[in-house]
C-alpha cells in the first residue's frame, strides 16, 4: 500500500510511493528551558528520589532495588543520585524494534519518529453503529485499520475487547495482532503469567528460540507510574519481566499538572522526570543494557472539573521541556497527542494537531494517541482515525527531502513557457503530475459545484466510507502455516487451562 489503504479509490490511484515506515523528523527542536535549567530540573529529580523516595508496592521490586544498594524503608525506596545516573547511563540511546518481517523493523531513537493510534480506549464509535463498549470484533477491525496504513508503523491496542474475560483477553489480543499484521506489537504488562504467555505467542509466531527472543526487541509495553511517586504492583512487575526477557518498556509517568503533579509546568516535569528515572533504573538493575524508552505524558486538567485536557498551551510546553530532559539522559522518548473533545469536530482536530506539533517539535520518537483518540482516551473513533491519518501522512511528507537538483529546478522547463503562459502542459508537469503532490485519502479538493454534484458529503461521512472500505478490502500478510497453527494450538491450550489472572 505504501502510505494509503488497500483498495484505493480513483482519487488516490496515482498517489506516489512514499516510505511512511521510516520517518526522519527534520523539524527544528523547540526548547523552553536553558541548559542550566534542564540540569537543575534533573538534579532536583535526583534529589526527590534520594530524599523523598518512591513508593514501590511490589515486594520483589523493593528487593531488586535493595540488592542494588537502595535504601528501603517499609514500601518506600530511596535511590542515591549516583546510583540512578550510573544505571540510567547503561540504557541504549537507540535500538531496533523487530517486526514479523525485516521490512517492518523500526529504528528507535535519534531523529526517528513513529506514530501510533489512540490506545487503551474502553469504548469505540463510528457514524453508523454509534458509541459502544469495545468487543473482540471491534478490536479486530482496529488491527486491520492500523495495518492498512503504513504511517501506523506499529500496533497498539486501540480498544479493550470487553466481551473477552480478562484472564483470557491477552491470548485473543496476541493471536489477532500476530496473525493480522506483521508490524511490531504492543503487550500489556498485567502480571507475570500473562506476560510469559504473550512472549510465548511471539516466539511461536516468529519461530524463535528463547535466546533469540531475548536478544532482540520484538514487542513493547507501557509502564505508567501512579503519580505522585508510586509504582504499583503490575507496573513494577512489568518492568522486571520485560527487562528479564530483553524487551523494551516505555516508562511513562502520567503527570497531570494541578492534579497528580504540581500545577506549574516545571514542577510537573520535575516530578515526571524523577518517576521515569526510577523506572528506568529498575529496568537496568534487572538487565543492564536492555532497551527502554523515556516516557512523558504531562498535560493539565480543567480546574473547573478536574478532567484532563490536551492540546493546550501547557501541554505543548510540557512536551517541549520533556524532550529536553529525554535528550539530557540520552534516551529515546515517548510522548502523546490527544484531545478531550467528545466528537470528531473542529475542537478534536485543533487539539490533536496542537498536541501533535508539540510532540514533533520536541523530537519525540514514539508518538502515542496520534489517530482516533477522543474523550481523553475513553473512545476510539473510526472517522477520527482516518482524519488524523490524513494529517499524519501530510506531516510526514512535509518532513521529506526537498529536491533542489538541476532537474527539479528545471531551467529549461521554465524557459519553455512564454511570459503570461501556464505550466499545465509543460514537459516537467507532464512527467510529474501523477506523483509530485500528495494525494488525499479523505480530503475533498473539488470545488463547490463538483462537491455538490457528488452528493455534498461532509468530511466525517467520507472518513467513515474510507474506514469501512479499508476493513472490507483488508488482506492479512502471509504467515507461515506451521507457525500459525502452533500459535493457535498454544492459545487454545492456555484457554482450556483457564488462561492467566490479572495481577492485583
Amino acid at each position: 500500500m505504501r502510505g494509503s489503504r488497500r483498495g484505493r479509490t480513483k482519487a488516490v490511484a496515482h498517489a506516489p510511493a512514499h516510505d511512511y515506515r521510516n520517518i526522519t523528523n527534520t523539524m527544528p527542536r523547540r526548547e523552553v528551558f536553558s541548559a542550566d535549567e534542564v540540569a537543575h530540573i534533573h538534579a532536583t529529580a535526583l534529589r526527590i528520589l534520594q530524599e523523598l523516595g518512591i513508593k514501590v508496592l511490589l515486594p520483589e521490586g523493593r528487593e531488586v532495588f535493595a540488592r542494588a544498594g537502595a535504601r528501603v524503608e517499609d514500601d518506600m525506596v530511596f535511590l542515591d543520585a549516583a546510583m540512578v545516573e550510573e544505571h540510567v547511563a547503561k540504557a541504549p540511546a537507540h535500538f531496533t524494534m523487530e517486526g514479523r518481517e525485516p521490512n517492518r523493523n523500526l529504528h528507535v531513537g535519534g531523529n526517528t519518529i513513529q506514530f501510533g493510534a489512540g490506545a487503551g480506549c474502553p469504548n469505540i464509535s463510528d457514524h453508523k453503529r454509534g458509541r459502544r463498549p469495545g468487543t473482540l470484533a471491534d478490536f479486530i477491525e482496529t488491527v486491520k485499520l492500523q495495518h492498512s496504513f503504513d504511517i501506523m508503523c506499529k500496533l497498539v491496542p486501540c480498544i479493550e475487547p470487553q466481551d473477552i474475560p480478562v484472564h483470557l483477553r491477552h491470548l485473543d489480543v496476541m493471536e489477532q495482532q500476530l496473525t493480522l499484521s506483521d508490524k511490531s506489537i504492543f503487550m500489556y504488562a498485567r502480571g507475570r503469567e500473562q506476560t510469559e504467555d504473550s512472549f510465548e505467542c511471539i516466539r511461536l509466531a516468529k519461530g524463535l528460540t528463547e535466546d533469540e527472543f531475548a536478544n532482540a526487541a520484538h514487542c513493547f509495553t507501557v509502564i505508567n507510574t501512579n503519580s505522585p511517586r508510586q509504582l504499583d504492583r503490575p507496573m513494577t512487575q512489568g518492568i522486571i519481566d520485560f527487562a528479564r526477557f530483553g524487551q523494551p518498556s516505555v516508562i511513562t509517568p502520567f503527570c497531570l499538572a494541578g492534579a497528580m503533579a504540581p500545577i506549574t509546568t516545571a514542577g510537573a516535569l520535575t516530578l515526571s522526570h524523577a518517576e521515569a528515572l526510577a523506572g528506568i533504573t529498575l529496568s537496568q538493575i534487572v538487565r543492564p543494557g536492555t532497551p527502554v524508552v523515556y516516557g512523558a505524558f504531562s498535560s493539565n486538567v480543567d480546574m473547573k472539573s478536574g478532567a484532563p485536557v490536551f492540546g493546550t498551551p501547557e501541554h505543548l510546553k510540557a512536551n517541549f521541556g520533556a524532550g529536553q530532559l529525554a535528550r539530557h539522559v540520552n534516551l529515546p522518548w515517548r510522548s502523546a497527542a490527544g484531545t478531550a473533545a467528545n466528537l470528531a469536530d473542529s475542537q478534536a482536530a485543533g487539539e490533536t494537531m496542537n498536541a501533535l506539533w508539540g510532540t514533533i517539535l520536541s523530537g519525540a520518537n514514539f508518538v502515542y494517541h496520534a489517530a482516533g483518540w477522543l474523550e481523553g482516551g475513553l473512545v476510539f473513533g473510526y472517522e477520527k482515525f482516518i482524519a488524523d491519518t490524513e494529517m499524519l501522512q501530510m506531516i510526514a511528507r512535509a518532513m521529506g527531502h526537498v529536491d533542489a537538483s538541476d532537474d527539479a529546478i528545471g531551467f529549461d522547463n521554465i524557459a519553455s513557457v512564454e511570459p503570461g503562459g501556464h505550466f499545465f502542459a509543460a514537459p516537467q508537469t507532464m512527467e510529474r503530475y501523477a506523483s509530485e503532490f500528495y494525494q488525499p485519502i479523505v480530503h475533498d479538493w473539488s470545488n463547490f459545484g463538483q462537491w455538490s454534484e457528488a452528493g455534498a458529503k461532509p468530511n466525517a461521512d467520507r472518513a467513515h466510507d474510507v474506514a469501512m472500505q479499508a476493513i472490507k478490502d483488508f488482506e492479512a500478510p502471509h504467515m507461515d502455516h506451521a507457525r500459525r497453527e502452533a500459535l493457535a494450538d498454544f492459545c487454545a491450550r492456555r484457554r482450556s487451562e483457564g488462561g492467566a489472572p490479572l495481577m492485583d
